[in-house]
Parts: C-alpha cells; sequence; structure tokens
C-alpha cells in the first residue's frame, strides 16, 4: 500500500477517542472504529502496518526520537501530532502513549489520542516548523 501525497486540507477531526496499540516495533496490532475512521483506513489496512502509516512529512523527525526514547525508557509520552489521512489530508490530536508491560517487560505500547485544541496546534507548528527546518540543515 502506498502512502498518499498530503494534500493541504485539514480533516476535522470533532469527539471521540482515537485508540491504537502496536508491537515493540510500532507494528500496528489494535485500531478502534473511531482510528480507522479518522485515519479512513479500514482495520485490515491498519492492523500488521507500521504506525508510521499515518505520518505526516510535517512532523519533524526530532518529535518522534523523543517520543520513542521516552515511551522505550518504560515512561509514558503526552504531545500533539499532526496525522496523514488516507485520502491526503491531515488531522491533528492530542497524543498520550503508554508502554504496555507484563512482568516487567515492555510488550508494546497503547496510545490514546483526542482531537488537539486550536490553541495546542497554534503552540506546536511552529515549534514543528523550526525543527524541521533544522533537519533540512543537518
Amino acid at each position: 500500500m502506498s502512502r498518499p501525497d498530503p494534500i493541504d486540507e485539514e480533516f476535522e477531526f470533532k469527539d471521540g477517542l482515537i485508540v491504537s496499540s502496536t508491537d515493540l516495533r510500532g507494528i500496528i496490532t489494535y485500531a478502534n472504529r473511531k482510528f480507522c475512521e479518522i485515519a479512513d483506513y479500514t482495520r485490515d489496512e491498519l492492523v500488521g502496518k507500521n504506525h508510521n502509516i499515518i505520518r505526516h512529512p510535517d512532523m519533524p523527525k526530532a518529535a518522534f526520537k523523543e517520543l520513542w526514547d521516552t515511551i522505550k525508557s518504560g515512561k509514558e509520552w503526552t504531545g500533539i501530532v499532526k496525522n496523514l489521512r488516507k485520502d491526503g489530508r491531515y488531522y491533528w490530536v492530542y497524543s498520550h502513549i503508554t508502554p504496555i508491560e507484563k512482568e516487567g517487560q515492555i510488550t508494546g505500547y497503547t496510545a490514546a489520542r483526542r482531537p488537539a485544541s486550536q490553541l495546542e496546534k497554534e503552540e506546536v507548528v511552529p515549534v514543528y516548523k523550526e525543527l524541521l527546518e533544522k533537519e533540512k540543515i543537518n
């Protein structure tokens, strides 16, 4: 399955909770109905794929490095993320990711996401733009 070309059009994610789980490598093991609806994929198109299937190119690599460093260390991570739908439009979420532990070992991760507020989006966009510019220089 190829990734869509981004379209500069926001899809309004207004309510509900997106929930997904992944294994240690970021492969989706569970996607709730709201995730499928908002991302515009079927459950079969998501489960078994890497979670980066919805990664928007406007998201800086540094943001995901911090996310992965945090959850791999066993801590919870929260932040604002711009995601890419199957149709090429984007949507913003406030994401809370928690490691799943069994017998003291991290076995995967669960993410719960709600719509990001307008203020949250406005605060994070300039930060992400600056990080992306730095990544282009390096």
